[in-house]
């Protein structure tokens, strides 16, 4: 099976007055205020598939757009273009969230898939209600996703009776159409692990060094395989792109050291409220630092280099096992665009470097 590549669909534009200062500030964390721009969704969908990527990523939070609205709008604009539209457990019940599903899945035609998410942060699930601890959230999930699942396969009235939910005669008069791969899930816990080894026909691992992406792989699928069942897997790829890998390399610094000094003037307190840094704090990482230390982090492990260089390293993912690579990098510009056309050209096309790490 061809390698599927992932981009993402936001909201509305990432801040920034000027195309360098966006490309600077995506890699900050983002302000908890964003608002839903009908243009930029559709715009930013229909450039994802003209330029040859198969699906994109709608993220969530508790003060952004709704996912699966922002989904619908992005699933409107395109006519290939899937869509991993973020699904928080423990907003809405899950014969909600899937008649939701159903109902994109058949107005898309079968565009449509649920990343189903546990919420890292005790700070930002309880701002929507949700005060369990993450242990908790977890045994919640196995109880969400045995419902989901059954809710949508099957034709007749469902009861359920169970810790967290209860449904009487609950049944959906529509269901998705057959073969939908409707839910990937993460979550490198071995509690993550299991719930999609059961219930997802996607898994995404972490962003790790190449042994270990090979490593979790291997697990996630032995676990699928327990079950008699298996997985795609998923990987997220931060990427900075240039014409060759020494500009790419200064393009890399000067997007750290922008980002940093635009994050921190004066919007700091913006994004110091950022959801990105709610995980940091509860792990008692504080201060005027915090910014700078998030953007160092994001950009740490980048695949920095030419369109030919990052795709030889990409490709060492695929011959790990790796089904679907997100692409998340900037593109604000005629020459951004150009540079991850050629990026993905050569992922489709090109014959894979050797690399040496």
């Amino acid at each position: 099976m061809e390698l599927e590549l992932r981009g993402g669909v936001r909201a509305a534009p990432v801040l920034g007055d000027t195309p360098a200062e966006r490309q600077a500030l995506r890699w900050a964390p983002d302000p908890r205020e964003r608002t839903a721009d009908p243009v930029h969704i559709a715009d930013s969908a229909r450039e994802l598939e003209e330029d040859g990527l198969d699906s994109a990523l709608v993220v969530q939070s508790s003060s952004w757009p709704d996912p699966w609205l922002v989904a619908g709008w992005a699933l409107a604009a395109t006519s290939r273009l899937r869509i991993a539209a973020a699904h928080r457990i423990g907003t809405n019940s899950p014969s909600v969230a899937g008649r939701s599903l159903a109902t994109l899945d058949r107005l898309s035609g079968g565009r449509i898939s649920a990343h189903v998410i546990i919420g890292s942060s005790d700070a930002d699930v309880a701002r929507d209600g949700d005060t369990l601890a993450k242990a908790e959230r977890y045994r919640r999930a196995e109880e969400y996703l045995a419902v989901l699942t059954r809710y949508l396969a099957t034709g007749t009235d469902l009861d359920h009776h169970g810790e967290y939910y209860t449904l009487r005669a609950a049944r959906s008069g529509l269901r998705p159409a057959p073969g939908s791969e409707l839910i990937s899930f993460g979550g490198s816990s071995p509690q993550g692990v299991e719930l999609a080894a059961r219930y997802a026909q996607v898994y995404a691992v972490p962003p790790r060094p190449l042994p270990d992406t090979r490593l979790r792989i291997a697990e996630a699928r032995a676990a699928a395989a327990r079950h008699g069942r298996s997985l795609r897997i998923w990987r997220h790829v931060t990427v900075v792109l240039a014409g060759t890998d020494t500009d790419a390399q200064v393009k890399l610094r000067r997007l750290r050291r922008d980002a940093i000094r635009l994050a921190t003037g004066p919007d700091a307190d913006r994004h110091l409220d950022a959801v990105a840094l709610d995980r940091d704090r509860e792990r008692g990482i504080t201060g005027p630092d915090q910014i700078a230390a998030y953007v160092r982090r994001n950009l740490a492990n980048a695949y920095t280099g030419s369109p030919a260089t990052v795709a030889a390293r990409i490709h060492l993912l695929r011959t790990a096992g790796v089904d679907i690579v997100q692409l998340d990098l900037a593109t604000e510009t005629d020459e951004d665009r150009d540079l991850r056309r050629q990026l993905v050209a050569h992922l489709r096309n090109a014959t894979p470097l050797r690399w040496a790490w």
